[in-house]
Parts: C-alpha cells; sequence; structure tokens
C-alpha cells in the first residue's frame, strides 16, 4: 500500500462508470479506502470490481434524480455512511454545434447534469462532513470553464459554475475543516468526444489526432495528489492540459475589402 501524509476513509465517486471514475477508484482502492461509486449501469461495473480488493458499496441512479440521490444516500451502510470525500465527477458535453444551431434538449441535460446535479449532491453530504469537522469536495471541472471555444457555449459556462461554485464553497467552509478542490484538465483522451458526437467515432477520433493528450491515469494522479496531502493544506483550484495543448489566441473576425 502506498504511503501518503493523509488517507480518506470513505470515497464516494459519482458518475464511476467511466474511464475517470474507474481510475479515481482504482487509486483510492490501492490506499485502502472504502469506496462508493454511483452510475446508472451498475453491469458496468464488472471489470472494475474484478480489480479492486477494498470494500465496495454500489449506488444505482442517474445523478439528475433527486429523490433517487436522497433515498440511497439515506440508506447507506454505516461504514460507508461517514464519507471523507466526495469527487464530483460525474458531466458530460454533448454537441459542438454554434449556438444558434443546437439542440435545447442538449443544453438542457448539460446544465441538469454538470450543474444541478453537482450542486445537489454536494448540498446533501456537506452538512455532515461539517458536523464531523472535517472532510473534502473534490469538483471535476475542466479547462472549458476558463477558456471558451466555438461550439462549447452550454459545455464551458456549465464549466465555469462547477469552477466559481467550488471557489464559493472554500469561502464559505473556512474554520470548518473542510476542504474544497477544482480539478480542471484540458484534453484528455477517454470516450468524452464519442458521448459528444454521440457515437461518431471518426468525429471523436480528430479531436485526438496526431496529439498527445491526457489520460484518466493523468488526472487520477492529480486527485489523488489533491486528496492524501496533510489535512492542513488545501488545494483550491489545479489546471492540467497536456504537453501539446495550450490556451489559444481570441478569435477575431475580418470583413474582406472590396
Amino acid at each position: 500500500m502506498t504511503t501518503v501524509p493523509y488517507t480518506p476513509k470513505v470515497v464516494m465517486i459519482t458518475g464511476a462508470t467511466g474511464a475517470f471514475g474507474a481510475a479515481f477508484a482504482r487509486r483510492f482502492a490501492a490506499l485502502g479506502s472504502r469506496l462508493i461509486l454511483t452510475g446508472r449501469d451498475l453491469g458496468k461495473f464488472e471489470p472494475l470490481l474484478a480489480e479492486i480488493k477494498t470494500p465496495v458499496h454500489l449506488m444505482k441512479f442517474d445523478v439528475r434524480d433527486r429523490k433517487a440521490v436522497e433515498a440511497e444516500l439515506s440508506a447507506l451502510p454505516s461504514e460507508f455512511a461517514e464519507i471523507d470525500l466526495l469527487v464530483n465527477n460525474a458531466g458530460l458535453a454533448l454537441g459542438a454545434d454554434p449556438a444558434h444551431k443546437s439542440n435545447l434538449d442538449d443544453w438542457e441535460v448539460m446544465i441538469d447534469t454538470n450543474d444541478k446535479a453537482l450542486a445537489i449532491i454536494t448540498g446533501l453530504i456537506l452538512p455532515g462532513m461539517v458536523e464531523r469537522g472535517r472532510g473534502h469536495i473534490i469538483n471535476i471541472s475542466s479547462t472549458a470553464g476558463s477558456y471558451p471555444y466555438p461550439g462549447g457555449h452550454v459545455y464551458c459556462a456549465s464549466k465555469a459554475f462547477v469552477t466559481q461554485f467550488s471557489l464559493s464553497l472554500r469561502a464559505d467552509l473556512i474554520g470548518t475543516g473542510v476542504r474544497v478542490t477544482c480539478v480542471e484538465p484540458g484534453m484528455v483522451q477517454t470516450d468524452f468526444s464519442l458521448v459528444r458526437f454521440k457515437g461518431d467515432a471518426e468525429k471523436a477520433a480528430k479531436v485526438y489526432a496526431d496529439t498527445v493528450p491526457l489520460t484518466a491515469e493523468d488526472v487520477a494522479e492529480t486527485v489523488t495528489w489533491a486528496a492524501t496531502v496533510p489535512p492542513h493544506f488545501n488545494v483550491n483550484r489545479v489546471e492540467i492540459m497536456p504537453t501539446t495543448q495550450g490556451p489559444g489566441a481570441l478569435g477575431v473576425y475580418r470583413t474582406p475589402k472590396g
């Protein structure tokens, strides 16, 4: 088992059936943390559960379903009830068309998943952390929250919410013993683009073509580091990108003369 300054005893990871969630789960399982993993299809956890040996409690719900979330949290077994670390990982992008050509249903799903669900789950778990005088919330945001791009509109805005919500929580929680961290990855090669383009593998592949993006394991390295520094140490924000990516210039439209 890896020795670190601090190990959370109970870790809850939302959206844990994806690449990020699985990578996070492996890291915390290796530290001996008990895991609460959430997802809509529990069958997707089978390969992961075959790998890890730490105690795991699975919760089946769509994070947008508040009643289901509340019911599952209220029924947590005693050994999982005191959550030390909440990783708000559930999130997605849908579509990359210009705003005026976008699907409003996609906008609603992104806002409900990336923002509303994250805030509600945080609001349900946070009081217990404050009462116990310890805990940590790590929100997975994106560089898209700081650097907008064409076709990003609602997705970029939803991640800007996550970043500002995280910082506002920090302001509220000073002196409580509860930590808050916002992790903001850039380009990471997972199924993110495949989901965004609704299964169009060719479009998704072009996002990562001829470059070297980050991996889910790189993001997990960052999350684990932030979660295992000593309790007096709070990582407010951490932005990570592959060396092949960087912020771009502002767009300028030039009218042809003639």
